[in-house]
């Protein structure tokens, strides 16, 4: 088994986007091997042109302690590695 780096990026695939505020849009992605989502709700509406079906990535880091039940901390990019916005599983 090899160890996950924070570098290692995961392609993901949009399945929905929630476009109800003027600021922010919500976005639902589905890793592609996996099939497990991730939803990431502060994704700056100005300049986000992705659509559904379009393909995202994902890097994982575990955190130094658990806060709650939550144990990582997993981020979005897009194809040209900028960061779009990030969560805490």
């Amino acid at each position: 088994m090899s160890t996950i780096e924070e570098t290692d990026r995961f392609e993901c695939k949009i399945v929905n986007i929630i476009d109800n505020l003027k600021q922010w849009k919500g976005v639902v992605v589905e890793d592609i091997d996996s099939g497990g989502r991730v939803y990431f709700a502060r994704v700056k509406a100005e300049g986000f042109t992705k659509e559904i079906g379009d393909s995202l990535f994902l890097s994982v880091k575990e955190l130094p302690y658990d806060i709650e039940e939550m144990s990582i901390e997993v981020h979005l990019y897009d194809e040209n590695d900028t960061e779009i916005d990030w969560t805490i599983l």
